[in-house]
């Protein structure tokens, strides 16, 4: 492989890895900071860190996960639902959830889309996982390895995804704010994106190296 082939692969395994690691991070480093700053520590969602003292923290990696996704470049339906994803990963940033007490009409607006440009966004790394990373069969142990990880890290996205649906329509918002359960979905939802992407940029799980065949003589 050229060199410039090397360096090409490196990028967007890098890539993969910076995602992976912010999505990780992100829930520990909003709450531990927050209660380093003199905040909650807990908040209702994570989405309520952009009320906090941690909010330059909480726009910025997802502004920094939106920017890498934009950078991403594989095979075209990578491209595309990256570019779809990224976008999505901004406007969550960008366009705050509605604040607590009375909101105005434009800041209820903005809650809106930013709920939707929430749901595009999980949905984007569910389909990343669930159908886009488990692509190319089940070949070796690795590779099969990896494509439950993928799964497994999908179907937590999605089920997170319904139980927040279920969480904001049926539970009561005393006992949502007590024990603070949409944080709680996702939290969970963003560990396993980070998960999954961390393992596509071949941090674990990889395939052995091929060996070249002995010459013969």
């Amino acid at each position: 492989m050229s060199s410039r082939a090397d360096g090409a692969v490196l990028s967007y395994l890098g890539l993969r890895r910076a995602v992976g690691v912010i999505g990780i991070l992100l829930p520990f480093v909003l709450v531990a900071g927050d209660l380093t700053l003199g905040g909650d520590g807990l908040r209702d969602s994570i989405s309520r860190y952009y009320y906090s003292p941690m909010r330059d923290v909480f726009v910025g990696s997802l502004c920094a996960v939106g920017v890498f996704l934009f950078c991403y470049r594989y095979e075209r339906p990578d491209n595309r639902l990256a570019n779809v994803t990224g976008t999505a990963a901004i406007a969550v940033a960008l366009l705050p959830t509605r604040p607590d007490g009375a909101a105005t009409t434009a800041a209820t607006v903005v809650g809106y889309l930013h709920l939707a440009a929430a749901t595009v966004f999980f949905a984007g790394l569910a389909w990343f996982c669930l159908v886009l990373f488990t692509r190319g069969g089940s070949g070796t142990r690795s590779k099969a390895a990896r494509n439950l990880v993928y799964r497994v890290c999908g179907a937590t996205i999605v089920t997170c995804l319904v139980l927040a649906a279920l969480d904001a329509a049926l539970v009561p918002d005393a006992v949502a704010e007590r024990f603070h359960t949409l944080f709680w979905l996702e939290a969970v939802a963003i560990l396993a994106f980070g998960v999954a992407w961390f393992v596509k940029g071949d941090t674990i799980l990889k395939d052995p190296p091929t060996q070249d065949p002995a010459p013969v003589i």
